[in-house]
């Protein structure tokens, strides 16, 4: 028998399920904004690394980041290399030999480095790494961009595919170094942690690293003068932490499309091979 209470809870309940999502993101008043993404030189099937922009970023990385997160797959060599800063060989040899490196056979246990040694840890090992960083160690910087990335919702993440987007971790890095603010009336930040919109949970153990006018860009090749603003400043950090992930990008996108322009050539040839061979013969 029809029962009109059944139907209109029923259509009540509908109703309370379509509209919980919406009565939930209005009341979650500290959710993660959308990650803008930054237009990128490196972006895209054809896109390159900017030399002088990693230059700016290593010179970030060394005058800030160093000071707490290592770098253990970086060699002072590969700062040398084509495709990345291209610092000169000299520039190398004269950068490394300002760090130290342990070596057991060394007078002391110590030496000067040398272009084919790794980038230098700032601390001894990860347990002084926790004593001076409140417990944690900080991330390594070495695949960091790679390791790091944001989430599309449907459908546009189906559109990455043919975009060839994969700039999500300096997008997220971006972010986070730019993210940073008083926390927001009613957020119980925990003591000793700093409010930042994209960390997850916002409550972050990294002090803001980067403020205006902080550092000195020293001029580049092309005279280019840029803002000295923590906007720049992290788009140049964030570069140069996606060429250390990465630092054969541009050779694999130049591979890829001799790869995809002998495809395109070789369906080419055999559809011509066919047309030949069956010519005139009835299927």
């Amino acid at each position: 028998m029809f029962n009109i209470k059944t139907l209109i809870s029923a259509v009540a309940l509908t109703a309370g399920l379509l509209a919980a999502p919406a009565f939930a993101q209005e009341a979650d008043t500290h959710a993660t904004p959308h990650i803008e993404r930054q237009g990128w030189s490196f972006a895209g099937i054809f896109g390159t690394y900017d030399r002088n922009q990693l230059q700016r970023g290593f010179q970030v990385f060394r005058e800030v980041c160093s000071s707490c997160h290592s770098a253990k797959l970086i060699a002072f060599r590969n700062l040398a290399e084509p495709g990345g800063p291209e610092f000169s060989e000299e520039q190398v040899k004269a950068l490394a030999a300002e760090y130290e490196v342990a070596d057991p056979a060394a007078e002391g246990g110590v030496r000067p480095a040398v272009p084919a040694d790794r980038w230098p840890s700032p601390f001894p090992s990860d347990q002084d790494a926790r004593d001076a960083n409140g417990g944690s160690v900080p991330p390594d910087f070495s695949v960091l961009a790679k390791a790091r990335g944001v989430s599309d919702p449907f459908p546009t993440w189906v559109f990455n595919y043919f975009t060839a987007y994969a700039e999500g971790g300096p997008d997220y890095i971006h972010a986070l170094l730019t993210g940073y603010r008083d926390a927001p009336e009613g957020f119980e930040l925990p003591e000793g942690k700093y409010y930042n919109d994209y960390f997850p949970g916002h409550a972050i153990g990294m002090a803001p690293p980067l403020s205006d006018d902080q550092i000195a860009y020293e001029p580049g090749e092309d005279g280019q003068t840029v803002p000295l603003t923590v906007d720049q400043y992290s788009q140049d950090v964030s570069a140069f932490m996606m060429w250390m992930a990465e630092p054969g990008l541009v050779s694999r996108k130049q591979t890829g499309f001799v790869v995809l322009l002998f495809l395109v050539l070789f369906a080419g040839l055999l559809w011509a091979t066919k047309t030949r061979i069956w010519k005139g013969i009835e299927h």
